[in-house]
């Protein structure tokens, strides 16, 4: 008998939801267009007789910031750092980004509530809102919630006005120094209007386990949590039907239940001979609960789902359905570089399938709960995902942090999170925290014991983790007794340590490297350096240096191969992010993150390649720098290579054969030439098998001037609903189309026909252009336009232009 854990998307409303539901019991309306919006305080905002004609129309997932003027005094937060022996204030000029998100911001949207809605229930629900969000209908506050990474809805049944129009307002508020990074400002994630009848599911309402599988039979236990607001006590039936990925129906139950208020009713399903999901095929099932009354239908709930086991082991890792499976995994911020905060389903599938190809199998949503189209991806995709709570608890971090909310949200918002998520396949571990200050604190382990015991009330299923990196402290002060899988921040000279003295420990890296680099920019030589700057504000792409508390990646993997107990690494980060310009936190224009494998725009590094060298079974061979040097320079040539062996070659001559050699860090995973003399031409590298036969080459080329602009779009066709977007690259080439890269081009773009300019960025840290100009500096060569489709279908067309160069036009065709 296998023990076996099955587990639902958790909300029958998904996320994505871009339609009316399909039933008249359960009516969802995504509330996207038309919303009119202020930046500034308004006296009686939430009034229908306030004045808007100097208000804007937008329409939601909306960050009110990512369109303003960058600027080092946005929210510029105070640093003590060492000079001359002596500890000064400077000010973190580009923590938060350098943008306009500081702030009070009114939403406001005339809803239709048509009079046929007579005895229903209606609910307003929020994916996210930053922050301190307080919603009003009709002049009449409704609720608050002041945590903008939370979930949550309220009931406006007694607030509106059947038959006529209603107003639904929010306000929100961004304090100074609330943040360590970029949070985004405004309703920057999905809100929806549900209807349903007033009996009906709970919100987040059904919760799904399968104890065992026996036989090849899957035992599907499955609660769900109902409400009667009629005010007097109704017999119905609960009918639950299992459907697998093609709609047939696997399994079937139904119960009688009495209800007066909220009543729970628990049933049991056998599933013959399941499909496991995993991050290979990942076998989604769902669940439909219809809830009858007199054999009529109050209400249908469906819960996408699937069937999967794991387990962490003390001596070998993790295990998903039986087989290891090494965490692969990358720590994502919420921003969406050029995109900012504001959720858009296309970007986040197109930046979760480059994290695919380079072999990423888990991510960590740092610090803070994840908007659920990235969950519902994840379950779609196979990615596995640890699900964190806090960046901060009682102790501050920042002058208006969580450490505000704590006493009242605290235990609301940890418990919102897991019912919201707790049935994803995809979520694999409660994460309570990230390097808490109460980690070194004496009785601190008094808030991690409550945040454990809410995840072990609400769901038992699955362990909790947090990410340390005082890692003494934490052992000391019993954090890492409490949770169930200690998670180390940056430790890999302490593994082996730790394991030794505590081998009954589950443990992984949960956050690591924070190797930073800007895209396209070598410095010589090739050196390990450690929180080390530079003029002008960049670092090294031979991805060597890293802040004091950090690593390289190849530190990381040696760790990771020598200490098979340790479950996988999650690497800062997947993406640069908008904020902590580490190490040039002081240092403006610097306003956005090195850190990342992949720039701010969604452009690859050289990392990237390194990463997926050792994470897939790919035929990698990478070469860097770049051609384009001094003649006489020395230059360090790296191969970033999933070969043992290569062989250089420039213009043809051999520069001498490398091997793999473990006797050397950099030498490990890397295949290292120093001290080249540059001359212009090709430089090749050949890759060896074990008869150094040759199986492989990549070559690079000098460049010459700047000739021509190269389109290259990741798809060619999108959907017509005026919010799927296409991403295309922008390269400068030479006449015979080599890269330039050093290119940095002024490039114009118009789009025409049926479709829009959304945005565009180039992944330079200490870039202070506009992300919603028409036009953008190449950085390195490269820069990125983003197209967005209108609700029409047909085709657009991109053109780019830049003086002195050959245009090109791409066109992008887009259907219903």
């Amino acid at each position: 008998m296998k023990k076996l854990l099955l587990f639902i998307l958790g909300a029958a409303l998904l996320a994505g939801c871009n339609s009316k539901s399909d039933t008249s019991s359960r009516q969802v309306m995504l509330l996207d267009s038309d919303w009119m919006f202020i930046n500034a305080e308004v006296e009686s905002g939430e009034r229908p007789e306030t004045a808007t004609a100097n208000w804007e129309t937008v329409s939601v997932p909306h960050d009110w910031a990512i369109s303003g003027e960058f600027d080092k005094s946005h929210d510029a937060q105070k640093i003590m750092v060492m000079e001359d022996g002596e500890r000064v204030t400077k000010m973190r000029t580009g923590r938060t980004g350098g943008l306009p998100h500081i702030g009070i911001g009114w939403y406001r949207k005339e809803i239709l509530i048509p009079a046929s809605f007579k005895g229903k229930q209606i609910q307003i629900e929020f994916d996210g809102a930053m922050s301190h969000a307080q919603v009003y209908m009709n002049g009449t506050f409704v609720g608050e919630w002041p945590y903008g990474y939370a979930s949550f809805g309220f009931d406006l049944t007694p607030h509106v006005k059947l038959g006529e129009q209603n107003l639904l307002a929010v306000r929100l508020e961004n304090k100074v120094g609330s943040s360590r990074w970029y949070p985004g400002a405004g309703i920057y994630r999905n809100v929806r209007l549900v209807v349903t009848n007033r009996v009906h599911v709970k919100r987040w309402g059904t919760y799904v386990i399968t104890p065992d599988i026996d036989d090849g039979n899957g035992t599907v236990q499955l609660s769900t949590s109902i409400l009667n607001h009629t005010g007097t006590t109704k017999m119905v039936t609960v009918e639950t039907s299992i459907r697998d990925d093609g709609g047939i129906i696997v399994a079937e139950t139904t119960s009688d239940l009495e209800i007066t208020g909220e009543s729970t009713v628990d049933q049991t399903l056998t599933v013959p001979e399941p499909m496991l999901w995993s991050t290979e095929d990942p076998t989604l099932y769902s669940a439909v609960t219809r809830i009858l009354e007199n054999g009529k239908e109050m209400d249908r709930y469906t819960t996408p789902f699937g069937f999967r086991f794991f387990e962490f082991t003390n001596d070998n890792g993790f295990f998903l359905n039986g087989e290891r499976v090494q965490l692969n995994g990358v720590c994502l911020h919420h921003d969406l570089g050029p995109l900012g905060a504001a959720v858009n389903l296309s970007s986040l599938r197109h930046r979760m399938k480059l994290l695919q190809e380079m072999g990423c199998n888990s991510i960590r949503t740092s610090h803070n709960p994840p908007t659920p189209e990235m969950l519902d991806l994840a379950d779609e995709m196979g990615f596995l995902v640890i699900d964190e709570a806090f960046d901060e608890w009682k102790y501050p971090k920042c002058k208006n942090g969580y450490h505000t909310l704590w006493d009242e949200w605290a235990e609301k918002d940890m418990t919102a999170l897991i019912y919201r998520d707790r049935n994803h396949p995809s979520v694999i571990m409660w994460s309570i925290g990230n390097e808490i200050r109460e980690q070194g604190i004496e009785g601190g382990a008094e808030f991690c014991q409550f945040l454990v015991d809410i995840c072990k009330r609400e769901d038992p299923t699955r362990p909790t983790t947090a990410g340390f990196n005082q890692w003494e402290q934490a052992i000391k002060n019993g954090f890492a007794d409490i949770v169930d899988v200690a998670g180390w921040n940056y430790k890999p000279q302490h593994y082996g340590f730790i394991h030794d003295k505590f081998p009954h420990w589950k443990m992984y890296a949960s956050e690591t490297a924070s190797t930073v680099s800007s895209r396209g920019e070598y410095f010589f030589p090739a050196e390990e350096k450690i929180h080390f700057t530079r003029e002008p504000f960049h670092s090294n792409s031979f991805d060597m240096e890293f802040p004091r508390w950090a690593t390289s990646p190849d530190r990381e993997f040696a760790a990771q191969d020598s200490f098979p107990y340790m479950a996988g690494e999650y690497v800062w980060t997947g993406f640069d992010y908008l904020g902590e310009p580490t190490p040039y936190n002081i240092q403006w224009p610097s306003r956005s993150s090195y850190f990342g494998i992949i720039d701010l725009c969604g452009i690859p590094k050289d990392r990237f390649f390194l990463y997926q060298s050792k994470w897939t079974d790919k035929e990698v061979l990478h070469i860097l720098p770049h051609w384009n040097w001094e003649p006489g320079q020395s230059v360090s040539v790296h191969c970033y290579t999933s070969f043992e062996r290569g062989e250089l070659f420039l213009n043809g001559k051999s520069l001498g054969i490398r091997e793999t050699d473990p006797s050397s860090l950099y030498t490990t995973y890397r295949l290292v030439w120093d001290e080249i003399i540059f001359e212009p031409g090709e430089l090749k590298v050949v890759a060896l098998d074990s008869d150094h036969n040759p199986v492989k080459e990549a070559l690079i080329n000098t460049a010459g001037e700047p000739a021509k602009i190269v389109l290259e779009v990741d798809r060619d066709e999108i959907l017509a609903d005026s919010k799927e977007l296409a991403f295309v690259t922008v390269t400068i080439t030479d006449e015979n189309g080599i890269v330039c890269p050093r290119a940095n081009n002024l490039v114009h773009f118009t789009v025409e026909g049926l479709g829009t300019l959304r945005a565009v960025g180039n992944g330079d840290p200490t870039s202070l252009e506009s992300f919603v100009e028409p036009h953008r500096k190449a950085f390195n060569g490269k820069c990125m336009a983003i197209v967005q489709s209108t609700d029409s279908s047909g085709e657009f067309t991109l053109t780019a232009n830049g003086e002195g160069l050959q245009q090109q036009q791409i066109s992008i065709k887009t259907d219903n």
